[in-house]
């Protein structure tokens, strides 16, 4: 459990640690498991290749869990979450091999929203192959 993040003590710019989430095919099968997504673009090569896609590519859900995780981990209570958005602008595409994909991902303190309410908005960079795969991703975060 991460140490409890106080609202006076955190800054507009302080930087959350970077975390890199690994992504294989069996992941994607898990998640699929899971969410009951068993849309063949996230399973199926020759499906994903069919509809214009490079590759099989990871659910956007999956992809938007991975990336809150990095606020989750930092404020070390999902429930301090209060509102948490994205935009979809790349997909993960995740090779058939042993190594699959990786998504990348940091976050900032980007305000100070409500003193009251010590709540913050960080935003998040979520990359994947050198490729920004969540546009406009940020979550208000209430803090003690």
């Amino acid at each position: 459990m991460a140490a409890e993040i106080k609202y006076a003590d955190v800054e507009v710019g302080t930087e959350l640690p970077e975390q890199v989430f690994p992504v294989t095919r069996a992941t994607l099968v898990q998640y699929a498991g899971a969410s009951g997504d068993f849309n063949p673009i996230h399973w199926n090569e020759k499906f994903a290749k069919e509809v214009g896609l490079p590759d099989v590519i990871a659910h956007g859900m999956f992809t938007m869990a991975e990336a809150i995780r990095v606020v989750t981990d930092w404020v070390g209570d999902p429930g301090a979450v209060v509102e948490y958005g994205v935009r979809f602008t790349k997909p993960v595409v995740v090779p058939n091999d042993d190594e699959g994909a990786t998504i990348e991902v940091s976050g900032k303190v980007a305000a100070k929203l409500d003193d009251e309410a010590r709540t913050v908005r960080v935003d998040l960079l979520a990359r994947s192959a050198g490729q920004k795969v969540l546009g406009m991703s940020r979550a208000v975060v209430r803090l003690a």
